[in-house]
């Protein structure tokens, strides 16, 4: 039997310090304070970022990830194909990104998002050559 989580989003941001310029180099150390794990979903978990650069390339093989952005806006990138795909994204909209497609984002200021995310998650620094 699963047990009921309830969380606070609001103070799990505030707990949360802002992590600027981040990049697809960027290690877990530098990105501990930015990032937190609400729950366990599922196959994965429910996280919250706080940052503002941009992400390397990640793919979800066994689900979809959901994303929402709570507060700022973003460039979710899809490798569909061999093509990039920018989508834009802003405050309160979401978006579901297809299991194992890759993609990234391209965040330039401030943003903090909500994401459900199947484990596990592949990681490239470099574009992936195939989709």
């Amino acid at each position: 039997m699963s047990k009921a989580t309830r969380v606070s989003i609001e103070k799990e941001f505030a707990r949360l310090k802002c992590l600027s310029n981040r990049t697809p180099e960027s290690t877990d150390e530098e990105m501990r304070n930015s990032v937190s794990k609400l729950a366990d979903y599922r196959d994965g978990a429910i996280f919250i970022t706080y940052y503002d650069g941009n992400t390397e390339w990640e793919r979800h093989p066994v689900g979809d990830e959901i994303v929402l952005v709570i507060e700022g806006q973003t460039t979710l990138i899809l490798l569909e194909g061999g093509r990039e795909t920018p989508n834009e994204l802003r405050e309160g909209e979401l978006f579901v990104v297809p299991q194992n497609i890759w993609h990234r984002f391209e965040t330039p200021s401030k943003m903090k998002v909500w994401s459900v995310t199947p484990q596990p998650t592949d990681h490239r620094v470099d574009r992936p050559d195939n989709s």
